[in-house]
């Protein structure tokens, strides 16, 4: 063959190949999926040679991963990508990966939405609303679709991979909507069937606390909730549900009740350990001693635990021998552990009457035993009141009553306090001790003899007499004689003129010059008449002659 010829084939081989490269460029256009290989990753962008006269840029950011953030391609890769513009300015063609994934998924995807077939995908990230999937195309699944239950965070599904049903699928607009829900709730529903199948009272089975309420907790047996009552929950007390469980811990349940028109179904915990009211009667005999802790305090009482499961009442007036006791709040306190006597049983109503007092000594028959009546005793003031002063002795808890009318035999005491301060040291006598109605009466004036037998013989009719102006009321001049005595100078034997003006010429303190009028034993009361007063007006009566054998 000669040079010339083999020339001519050489040229003609050449021109074949360009024609042939020619051929290929007018079958790729833009918009169609093109393969290629990786020639060089940049900053933001992946250079492919798709084997056109030019190289194409398809933007890095398609190449990594979305929720590592680590690039998934490099230099000799080959790759499926989307052309879709030859030749620009700078040269290069563009292309896209996510195109080309999603310019394949869409057949796909409309394929399973036309047969309501599932689609598995990744959970890519949180958006406005809900989550974003990567199901091939990006899609949007509505916070309302994620679960059956509200979810409270999102992120915990990222970067998870679940089935999901097509909602809503537009190709145009490049627009997909997703649930999880809908598939979860077929799945409920299923399992609810047989679940339901499944359920008889008495039957233990297991379930997961769904939710919480002031009275109970939601138990999901498997697409089937049950309540468990707080009542159900634990033979002993309860202040709240959660004080047994949290939502999502796993229990054990007993089926009490199956409401088959209503479908509700009840559920009982406590009952899968024995009732501890059995043998109740004989675990705490009548009038037996045990020790319990107080568990609540009310106006009327104090709960004990006896055991779990097990509590009393001790009753206001069984935790002291003192009718006027203090409340329950200032005897006991909650988590104290006191001894206590079984009083009463009530099987049927589960009900324990507990006595306190009952192994305390009775105060009452400790005072009566130990101070008889006429025993003079020493003790403190510890409260003066209008009707009298409480007196407080060292060796017993009863605070004794001395009356008004019990601290002096002759002087009128309008207010004890005008006699005793709080605190007080004083000496008095038992008058009496009546246990039944708690009285613990006191005398001080029965510590002297009453003068009152002797006050003729001190004190005769016509006797003058040096007193003080106690008090200056409507009914005269209240006045105290030298012996600590009190009488009254009646308004009426008062001169006309002092007796309308009263308050002028008299007043509390003022020293007195009297005539001794009447003596009533039986009423106790002296009455005089007026002869003259310090620093007031000079006032004088006519002292009237008494008669033989008058008292006045």
């Amino acid at each position: 063959m000669s040079e010339q010829t083999i020339t001519q084939n050489s040229e003609l081989s050449e021109f074949a190949k360009l024609l042939e490269q020619s051929a290929g460029d007018e079958l790729a256009q833009a918009g169609d999926i093109v393969m290629g290989e990786v020639v060089q990753v940049i900053p933001d962008s992946v250079i492919i040679d798709f084997g056109h006269k030019s190289e194409g840029l398809a933007p890095r950011s398609e190449f990594v991963d979305p929720i590592s953030g680590e690039l998934q391609v490099q230099e000799g890769d080959k790759v499926e990508v989307y052309l879709e513009q030859f030749d620009t300015d700078d040269g290069f063609a563009i292309l896209s990966k996510e195109k080309a994934v999603a310019f394949k998924a869409w057949d796909h995807l409309q394929e399973a939405a036309d047969k309501d077939e599932a689609i598995e995908g990744l959970v890519i990230a949180k958006v406005k609303g809900g989550l974003s999937v990567d199901i091939g195309v990006k899609a949007f699944l509505p916070a309302s679709q994620v679960d059956i239950r509200p979810v409270s965070s999102l992120e915990n599904f990222i970067g998870k991979r679940f089935k999901f049903k097509i909602l809503k699928l537009n190709k145009r607009k490049g627009n997909i909507i997703l649930s999880r829900r809908v598939l979860l709730e077929k799945d409920r529903d299923q399992i609810r069937k047989e679940t339901l199948q499944n359920i008889q009272e008495d039957k233990t089975m297991k379930g997961t606390v769904k939710n919480i309420t002031d009275y109970g907790a939601f138990v999901d047996l498997g697409g089937v909730d049950g309540l468990l009552h707080i009542k159900d929950m634990s033979w002993g007390r309860l202040n709240h549900p959660s004080e047994i469980c949290q939502v999502g811990d796993d229990i054990d349940v007993v089926i009490l009740n199956v409401d088959s028109s209503t479908g509700k179904v009840s559920l009982g915990l406590k009952q899968l350990s024995s009732d501890p009211w059995q043998g109740i009667d004989e675990r705490y005999p009548i009038g037996s001693r045990v020790k319990a802790k107080v568990v609540n305090i009310m106006d009327y009482g104090a709960f004990l635990e006896l055991e779990e499961g097990v509590e009393g009442l001790a009753h206001v007036s069984e935790m002291t021998w003192t009718k006027k006791s203090k409340p329950p709040t200032k005897l006991v306190d909650v988590g104290q552990e006191l001894e206590v006597m079984i009083l009463d049983i009530d099987r049927n109503n589960r009900r324990i009457s507990l006595g306190v007092k009952q192994l305390m000594s009775n105060p009452w028959e400790v005072l009566r035993e130990k101070y008889a009546e006429g025993t003079i005793v020493s003790g403190e003031v510890r409260n003066v009141t209008d009707f009298g002063v409480f007196i407080g002795l060292d060796e017993v808890e009863i605070d004794g009553l001395v009356h008004v009318s019990d601290i002096s035999w002759t002087r009128k005491v309008r207010h004890p306090q005008d006699v005793f301060r709080k605190g007080d040291k004083v000496k008095a006598i038992v008058l009496a001790i009546d246990a039944e109605n708690e009285r613990f009466s006191l005398g001080i004036k029965q510590l002297i003899e009453d003068p009152w037998p002797h006050i003729r013989d001190e004190y005769t009719i016509g006797k003058k007499v040096s007193g003080t102006i106690l008090g200056v009321t409507e009914r005269g001049l209240e006045i105290e004689i030298e012996l600590g005595i009190e009488g009254i100078i009646p308004k009426s034997a008062l001169p006309e003129e002092a007796a309308n003006k009263m308050n002028q010429y008299f007043e509390r303190g003022q020293t007195v010059s009297a005539i001794l009028h009447s003596i009533d034993e039986r009423e106790r009361r002296i009455a005089f008449g007026l002869l003259d007063v310090t620093n007031s007006p000079t006032i004088t009566e006519k002292v009237p002659e008494p008669e033989s054998g008058s008292e006045g």
